[in-house]
């Protein structure tokens, strides 16, 4: 295995603390602190910087837009809430799942920063319940009957029933699915404002930053989302989101250099620790890969993977390195995704120590066969066929899989040199492998279960 010889750059803080309790903050759970915060915020950094202090209690506030060489710290009991009326959020133009196109602005923002961080032991809630649709099939039908009786539109014109929030979201999802291109339209995205979720944490183009104890959690779309960001050390951090929770993600490094995720959990509604860089002609166009990534004695609950590189890997996935990581009834363990249309390069990935148990699905899969926006039985050009290369994987135990080990590559680009060494996996399945070349195996130990 290769070694981790980059190195991330931590914030530093001048030791200054500012309670926003002194510039107006109010512990009563509905009050909207949110211009308490943002004086706090701002006299802080006019000052040359230090720590933002939220101390114990309820704080309910609107979006919350970061400064460099402030802290935002919380103490141990404080909880942040945020507003769930999509109003207090304004659209801008951003990037959401590899495309640029104008969405809600994150309750927690920040943008060309430099030296700053949210710090503590207290809890961030995204308040996201009201924002996100509901599948029919993840729900019980006495849930699903209580959820419907309070309100929302049915839309069962699909292969699964669906609760949007309101009428204007159901017609909004025909609309972007009919036509991607309007959501760099300013006036169709207007109008359908409360459809465009945010992730509850986004930070761009910002280095030297720092996550360290705190829980973010119940986020309207995303969780985690740094963004074309440099030195990111996410560290001793909880990601939380119920499991249902549609596009659910945790963490989604996003065309960032120089990262350091260690001693975290995560336990989500889709991927958990995931590294992205740009969908298709957009992210081909930036080109800004994701590299030199470190993820390291973390642990993942529930999750639709455990480590997930893709699909939005247009830009590139280089240099990252997941170690000694456990992943507790996952859909996948280690997941690997893209599909004809995306392009880029995903290479010298190297997992090692890994445990699982109780995967749903395949504990190490590779599917260049990914089904959201696929251009499979298009013509393409070369430049959009997605490259996966030199990954490596040792010392890996997983008990309880479906399928040990699907290896699924494309015909006009197989799959290649992915070397498999020292793993144990406990299943009924068989390993699967196709349009695929140079797969090295050592030491491979299928104990079927009885």
């Amino acid at each position: 295995m290769e070694k981790t010889d980059f190195k991330v750059i931590l914030p530093i803080f001048k030791d200054n603390k500012y309670f926003i309790t002194d510039f107006g903050a109010v512990n009563d759970g509905y009050t909207n602190n949110s211009k308490a915060i943002e004086d706090t915020i701002n006299h802080c950094s006019s000052n040359g910087g230090g720590k933002v202090i939220i101390p114990k209690g309820l704080w309910f506030t609107g979006p919350i837009e970061l400064k460099s060489n402030v802290d935002l710290h919380l103490e141990r009991g404080a909880v942040l809430l945020f507003s769930n009326d999509y109003k207090d959020y304004p659209l801008i133009n951003t990037n959401f799942e590899g495309y640029f196109m104008y969405r809600c602005k994150s309750p927690i923002y920040g943008k060309d920063l430099e030296n700053v961080a949210i710090t503590g032991y207290g809890v961030i809630d995204g308040n996201g319940d009201n924002w996100r649709p509901i599948k029919h099939f993840k729900m019980t039908e006495k849930v699903w009957a209580e959820l419907v009786s309070q309100g929302g539109a049915i839309d069962n014109s699909g292969k699964e029933e669906i609760l949007w929030p309101s009428e204007t979201n159901k017609e909004a999802n025909k609309a972007f699915l009919d036509n991607y291109l309007l959501y760099k339209d300013k006036e169709t995205c207007e109008k359908y404002h409360s459809f465009l979720r945010p992730a509850l944490f986004n930070l761009t183009r910002c280095k030297n930053v720092l996550l360290d104890g705190v829980t973010f959690r119940n986020s309207p779309a995303w969780c985690v989302h740094p963004w074309l960001c440099e030195n990111i050390t996410i560290q001793n951090v909880h990601i939380q989101n119920p499991w249902y929770a549609q596009n659910g993600d945790g963490l989604d490094l996003d065309c960032c250099k120089n990262a350091h995720i260690l001693n975290s959990t995560f336990d989500v509604g889709d991927d958990a620790i995931c590294m992205k860089s740009g969908k298709n002609e957009d992210g081909r166009k930036l080109g800004v890969s994701t590299e030199n990534v470190l993820i390291k004695n973390c642990t993942v609950y529930h999750g639709h993977g455990g480590f997930v590189a893709g699909s939005e890997m247009s830009g590139g996935l280089k240099n990252i390195f997941v170690e000694d990581c456990t992943f507790i009834g996952t859909d996948i363990g280690l997941r690997f995704k893209s599909c004809l249309g995306r392009g880029g390069v995903v290479e010298n990935i190297y997992c090692k120590n890994i445990n699982m148990l109780n995967i749903k699905n395949e504990a190490i899969a590779f599917n260049m066969g990914y089904d959201m926006d696929t251009k499979a039985g298009q013509e393409v050009s070369p430049e959009e066929i997605p490259k996966f290369k030199n990954i490596f994987m040792e010392n890996i135990v997983c008990n309880g899989a479906k399928t040990p080990i699907s290896i699924s590559g494309l015909k006009a680009m197989p799959i290649h040199h992915v070397y498999l060494k020292n793993i144990s996996i406990q299943t009924n399945g068989n390993i699967e492998i196709e349009n695929a070349e140079n797969i090295s195996q050592e030491n491979i130990n299928i104990i079927k279960e009885i």
